[in-house]
């Protein structure tokens, strides 16, 4: 789950106060996909990606899914934690029928995404993630795409569209402006407010970690049900996802990533610049569009509260029906009809 604290607390109050379409087949896409030619290598985990590819982007070997024409123009799919690629299963089919090309990769520290050196410090701070994203697309030699994401990819998004708009041609993000920093994060909440972060508390003392670390799948799937307590997800489409927590850096990313934001924790300094530039709350230029899940159960800012935060053409949607926090999964269409609009934008 994610969200900069000083958004959250401008926001607060208010949110205190306050169907799943079926698409085409992803392995059509995905064959597809699979005919042009790049420089990535094929991984051989199944799932219902396909084979997933792996690629050496920075300090990363990343896995992804990819599927749609080789030549279409490109989307990037971003997850969050506790989740993984399979959040957009059903969004990836609407897209590649639009002639999309399709990219979901795993982030930092979950599934088939691995670091290239043991050396390399497992730094989950919020600048490392997205260069991880321009890092992907110069590997991919992709100039510029439509970012999407949620909870921790939609914060990624975010700092791609605004200190890399050339990059971005649009984007879409579930729960809005999410970019923070770590002076805000030291800002204190009414006790209600911090009650919703008991996670974050957690995680940030050793006792935190090594539960997490036993109980990482019990840990995730209560955090599902508190994050969208009107989806009645099965255990096989929990487990298929829980899978890509069992990543030998996944502990570390996370516990560095929400020690990071209490100020717990030093990021590396090569990340200074873009820390300070994003303390600054830069403003968001690209065509985009927020969503936000009528039954979202994690932290959220009022709309209100970040909407002055995007200049150009944009558009906020609340998606009805019970919809939580896991917007792609639950409801896949709204969201890939997001993608394609802004995409037209």
């Amino acid at each position: 789950m994610t969200l900069d604290r000083r958004r959250f607390l401008a926001g607060m109050w208010a949110v205190v106060a306050a169907s799943r379409l079926g698409g085409t087949d992803f392995a059509h896409g995905q064959a597809r996909a699979a005919s042009g030619e790049t420089p990535a290598t094929q991984d051989r985990g199944q799932g219902p990606f396909g084979p997933l590819k792996n690629i050496q982007a920075g300090v990363l070997s990343v896995g992804y899914a990819e599927a749609g024409p080789p030549r279409g123009p490109a989307v990037i799919l971003l997850h969050g934690w506790p989740y993984d690629i399979h959040a957009f299963v059903e969004v990836v089919p609407f897209l590649t029928a639009a002639g999309y090309r399709v990219i979901v990769p795993h982030l930092r520290g979950y599934g088939t995404t691995r670091f290239l050196s043991g050396e390399t410090f497992r730094n989950g701070q919020p600048s490392a993630l997205a260069t991880d994203v321009i890092d992907l697309m110069d590997a991919l030699q992709i100039h510029q795409a439509i970012l999407g994401g949620f909870d921790w990819g939609a914060r990624s998004a975010d700092i791609v569209a605004a200190l890399w708009p050339e990059r971005c041609k649009g984007l879409v993000a579930v729960s809005g402006y999410l970019i923070g920093n770590q002076e805000s994060g030291k800002i204190p909440l009414p006790p209600k407010a911090e009650l919703q972060w008991w996670y974050q508390f957690y995680l940030a003392t050793e006792r935190g970690r090594a539960g997490y670390e036993k109980y990482r799948d019990d840990f995730a799937k209560l955090i599902w049900q508190i994050a969208s307590p009107q989806w009645h997800f099965d255990d096989a489409t929990f487990q298929r996802s829980a899978a890509s927590l069992d990543n030998p850096d996944h502990v570390d990313i996370v516990v560095h990533n929400y020690r990071w934001r209490l100020g717990l924790v030093e990021g590396e300094p090569k990340y200074a610049d873009l820390e300070k530039r994003l303390a600054a709350a830069p403003v968001i230029t690209v065509p985009a569009i927020t969503l936000e899940g009528d039954a979202n159960g994690a932290p959220h800012p009022d709309p209100a509260t970040y909407a002055g935060k995007y200049t150009g053409r944009y558009r906020h949607r609340l998606i009805a029906g019970g919809i939580g926090h896991n917007l792609p999964q639950e409801a896949p269409k709204a969201f890939a009809d997001a993608v394609l609009e802004v995409a037209g934008a």
